[in-house]
This record gives structure tokens, C-alpha cells and sequence, in this order.
């Protein structure tokens, strides 16, 4: 099988989340992402108490709510910074914040490490995007879309991506966003009927659990 001309980007779900003998959000887990053949990965950060931009979807992680977290606490996880400076030369990155107050150490690691590979900074939270346009009128930005009512944020927003849930993507809308000269990646897809649905709509970004699945669904076997 021949790899797809104007293939959409392929991202991992927190790295290369269906395999279950990696944790997701961890070097490891964004090592195998990009061994399978994908472009990136998604990741997601939150806020420590003691300032740290921590690499974790959960607000409760071992035990330890993340927010109320000090420097001894969960020490092992990487840190925004540890993502940028190991993968941004190799790995288009999605940079989610989970929460407010993280705009100002995003910003400050990604001048400090810009990725080489491309990115985008994206939230469900719609003053997170708000706030981080007013600092910076230059970084890529998108807006998570769950439900049609955040979905319909896009439109008012300044941003460069609208990244939506596999539910609410049609054909007419990925048209709509483009004509609006603005880019769509769809979540989380992980069967092969959609991302081959996906691909001939002509999304611009793909992010799957089955890192693995994905690739071959679109690029074939490696060689």
C-alpha cells in the first residue's frame, strides 16, 4: 500500500494512549506515538501549587490533587518544559491547559524552546484562548469542542484551530472552517472507517488512542 498524498496530520492521544504497557502523558507514551509513525501528540498540562506547568490529564493524580501539589509531590512527572526541549525538534505538538493562570509559563517555555515542528496551544476554556490571544498575537491557537455550544465559540474566537469531537464533525463544517481560513483537528478517532471518512473530508489533523492503527489506516505498513 502506497502512503495517501495531502495526508492530515497524525497525532497521538496523550502519546500513544491504547498501549497499555506505556502510561499516556509520559516520555515513554510519546516515544512509542512517534515510533508507530505519527507527527505529534496530544499532551495536557496543569497548574501545580508549588508553579510547576505538570504533564497530567486528572485533576486527582495518585492520590494528589495536582493543583495543591508541591515541588516533592509527583516529581517524576515531566514538565512542560521537559516536553518542549525533548521533543520539540521532532513532534508537532498540541499543548492543552486544563485549567487558568497557565499562560504566562506557556508562553515564557515556548519562546524559550519553540518547536521546530509546528504546534498548537489549545483549551476547552474559552478565556484561557482569550487571555493567551491578548499576550500574543503570533502563536497558534485552538479551541476544544466537545458540545455543539463550545463548538459554536469558534466563529467568535481568535483562533487558528478548531479542534472538535468526532461527533460533531461533518463534511459542510470542515468546508465552513476552511473558508473562514482556519484549521480543523478531530478527536478522538479510533476506527478505521472514520479516519478514512475523515481524510477524504479533508481535515487538516487526526489525533487517535491507537497511534498504531492510525498509521497503517492512512500511510499503510512501514516499509
Amino acid at each position: 500500500m502506497q502512503p495517501m498524498p495531502n495526508l492530515p496530520l497524525l497525532l497521538g492521544h496523550r502519546g500513544a494512549r491504547a498501549t497499555a504497557r506505556v502510561a499516556e502523558n509520559t516520555p515513554p507514551s510519546f516515544d512509542l506515538c512517534l515510533e508507530h509513525g505519527c507527527d505529534g501528540f496530544e499532551l495536557d498540562v496543569r497548574l501545580t501549587a508549588c508553579g510547576r506547568a505538570l504533564i497530567c490529564h486528572d485533576a486527582k493524580t495518585r492520590g494528589v490533587t495536582v493543583s495543591r501539589a508541591s515541588c516533592d509531590d509527583l516529581k517524576d512527572l515531566p514538565c512542560l518544559e521537559d516536553v518542549l526541549r525533548h521533543y520539540g525538534k521532532r513532534a508537532f505538538l498540541d499543548i492543552e491547559l486544563k485549567v487558568k493562570n497557565l499562560e504566562s509559563k506557556t508562553l515564557l517555555a515556548l519562546a524559550e524552546n519553540p518547536p521546530e515542528r509546528g504546534f498548537v496551544v489549545s483549551s476547552f476554556i474559552s478565556e484561557v484562548v482569550t487571555e493567551l490571544r491578548g499576550r500574543s498575537g503570533h502563536i497558534p491557537l485552538g479551541i476544544i469542542c466537545e458540545r455543539s455550544t463550545q463548538l459554536a465559540l469558534w466563529r467568535r474566537l481568535a483562533v487558528e484551530w478548531v479542534i472538535a469531537h468526532e461527533s460533531l464533525v461533518d463534511e459542510p463544517l470542515v468546508e465552513e472552517i476552511h473558508k473562514a481560513g482556519k484549521r480543523i483537528l478531530v478527536w478522538t478517532v479510533n476506527q478505521p472507517t472514520s479516519m478514512l471518512r475523515l481524510l477524504e473530508w479533508g481535515v487538516d489533523g487526526i489525533i487517535s488512542d491507537d497511534t498504531e492503527l492510525l498509521v497503517k489506516t492512512l500511510r499503510g505498513p512501514a516499509s
